[in-house]
C-alpha cells in the first residue's frame, strides 16, 4: 500500500507515530544527518482540517519553495518555512502554533515564533493519487519575502532523467534530503525498527534507482542496500531527490510503515510540472 511521507507534528496519526523517547540519531533510513550540505533544503509546517503537519521542501527561487502537491493541496492558512538543519533533539519541537487550528497560521503567528511565512499552492492537475499517468504530486510555497544568504537549488532540465534508463538506473545514487522521522528500534519494548519523531533535523541518504515512468522516479530506499545508505520517510514529503546538483524529483509516497522498502519520487523534469512552475517565474536550468 501506498503511504504518504508527510508527517504529522505532535499527534498520532495513521501516517506518522507518535512523539517518542529521543536517541541519537542515525538519518532519514539510514543515511546521516546532514548538518549545512544542502541549506536550500527546508522544513515547512501548516494546518490541515485542524491537524498540524510537516513536510519537507526546497528553495527553487528567492521567494519559490518547490514541494509536494500532498503536502499543500488543503492547508489552512499561512504556512510555517525553516532552514534550519536541526529543529530539536528532544520535545517540544518549539514549533509555532496557531491560536485556531481550522484557520491554520496567521502570517503574525508565524513570524512571531521566529520563521518564515509563505501561501500554499498545489498543481493544478494534482490527481490525488488516482491517475497514474497524471500524477503531478507538486506543489510550491511562495514566500511572503525573499530568502537572504541561500542559493536556491536548480530545476533539473527537461527530460534529465531520460538517460537513467536500465540497466543505468539501477547503478545511478540518488541523493535525498529531507526533515523526516529517523528509523530505529526502540528503547524498550519489541526491536522493530520503528519511524521515531524526535531528533528533528535535516537528513540526508542516497538511494540507487529502481524504476523510471513519466512521471515518478522509484528508488530503493533499503539501508540494506548494497549500493545506497537509505531512502525517504515520514516528514520526507516534498524534499528534493538530487543530482549532480540538479533537483530532479519531489518525495512522494513510500510503501511501508517502517520505511524500508521503495520509495516513489515525483519527477520535476517534466513539462507537466516545468510548465506550471514557469507560472511562478522558475524554470529548469538550461
Amino acid at each position: 500500500m501506498k503511504k504518504f511521507t508527510r508527517s504529522v507534528v505532535g499527534v498520532l496519526a495513521a501516517a506518522a507515530t507518535a512523539l517518542l523517547t529521543p536517541a541519537p540519531a542515525s538519518a532519514i533510513t539510514g543515511g546521516t544527518a546532514d548538518g549545512d550540505a544542502h541549506p536550500s533544503v527546508g522544513m515547512i509546517v501548516f494546518y490541515e482540517n485542524g491537524g498540524r503537519y510537516r513536510c519537507s521542501a526546497t528553495l527553487v527561487s528567492p521567494t519559490v519553495l518547490l514541494t509536494a502537491a500532498h503536502c499543500t493541496a488543503g492547508t489552512a492558512g499561512k504556512t510555517a518555512v525553516t532552514f534550519d538543519s536541526v529543529i530539536a533533539e528532544a520535545p517540544p519541537s518549539g514549533l509555532p502554533v496557531a491560536d485556531d487550528p481550522a484557520a491554520g497560521y496567521t502570517s503574525t503567528e508565524i513570524t512571531h515564533g521566529g520563521y518564515l511565512a509563505g501561501t500554499s499552492h498545489a498543481h493544478p492537475d494534482y490527481s490525488d493519487f488516482t491517475d497514474m499517468q497524471n500524477w503531478n504530486d507538486v506543489g510550491v510555497v511562495q514566500l511572503d519575502e525573499p530568502v537572504q544568504g541561500i542559493t536556491p537549488s536548480p530545476i533539473a532540465p527537461p527530460d534529465y532523467l531520460e538517460q537513467f534508463q536500465q540497466p543505468t538506473l539501477n547503478k545511478t545514487l540518488f541523493t535525498i534530503v529531507g526533515y523526516g522521522t529517523e528509523v530505529r528500534k526502540p528503547d524498550a519494548g519489541p526491536q522493530k525498527p520503528t519511524p521515531m519523531s524526535y531528533p528533528l533535523l535535516r537528513r540526508v541518504a542516497e538511494a540507487p534507482g529502481q524504476k523510471l515512468t513519466p512521471q515518478i522516479l522509484q528508488v530503493n530506499g533499503n539501508p540494506n542496500d548494497t549500493k545506497g545508505t537509505g531512502g525517504s520517510c515520514f516528514g520526507d514529503s516534498g524534499g528534493p531527490t538530487f543530482h549532480s546538483g540538479y533537483v530532479v524529483t519531489v518525495t512522494s509516497y513510500g510503501y511501508t510503515d517502517n520505511c524500508r522498502y521503495l520509495d516513489g519520487l515525483q519527477r520535476v523534469d517534466i513539462a507537466s510540472v516545468q510548465d506550471w512552475l514557469a507560472t511562478y517565474e522558475v524554470r529548469p536550468a538550461s
